[in-house]
């Protein structure tokens, strides 16, 4: 009995060490695990665009739902996107810099489209009402629920920009040059410059 259990722990030890040895050899080739394929200008699912792409991954989920962000007396910034869309990953670093500067008065309110439920109702209470059809789509409500901004596609900050100093009655923005975007890590726009 003894002699037979040492010799499954040998053939498990060869097993093993053949195994390993595979795997060294593999790996020194280059045949072993394969890159990733995934980048901010690839439609491919690389986990949420707001932390990878935007360097905020606090967005989402939204702190407050769409429902409860119109019964409050406070502007909503809807956002719709995917997570496997080059626009979407492009436009994260845009919703993350408003965030910065509006994130206190300002319920912002991004939503997959992946999760929304589609039905025939009219509710204007309801994120799918809104949506269009195209990503990344983004709608501003004043504090009293009515579309103030709507448009679709990697809309410069300065027009979202623009649109909220005008709800808030801010003053307009003075000798400023478009925004250029600085090199940086492609998986994290906001904090790891190049």
């Amino acid at each position: 009995m003894l002699l037979n259990q040492i010799e499954r722990w040998k053939q498990t030890f060869v097993s093993g060490c053949l195994l390993l040895m595979v795997l060294c050899i593999t790996w020194f080739l280059g045949l072993g695990t394969p890159q990733a394929i995934a980048g901010m200008n690839q439609d491919t699912f690389d986990g949420n665009i707001f932390a990878l792409y935007g360097g905020n991954g606090s967005l989402v989920p939204p702190r407050v739902e769409f429902e409860d962000s119109l019964k409050r007396d406070q502007a909503t910034l809807l956002v719709f996107y995917l997570d496997d869309s080059r626009d979407c990953k492009q436009y994260a670093s845009v919703v993350s810099q408003l965030q910065a500067y509006y994130g206190r008065i300002v319920d912002f309110v991004p939503l997959s489209v992946d999760q929304i439920i589609f039905d025939s109702s009219k509710d204007t209470t309801k994120a799918a009402y809104y949506y269009k059809g195209k990503v990344p789509q983004t709608v501003l409500f004043n504090p009293q629920g009515q579309v103030v901004f709507e448009a679709t596609g990697n809309v410069p900050f300065e027009r979202v920009d623009d649109a909220l100093r005008d709800l808030f009655d801010f003053p307009p923005r003075e000798n400023t040059q478009p925004r250029v975007p600085r090199a940086v890590n492609e998986l994290n726009t906001e904090l790891a410059p190049n």
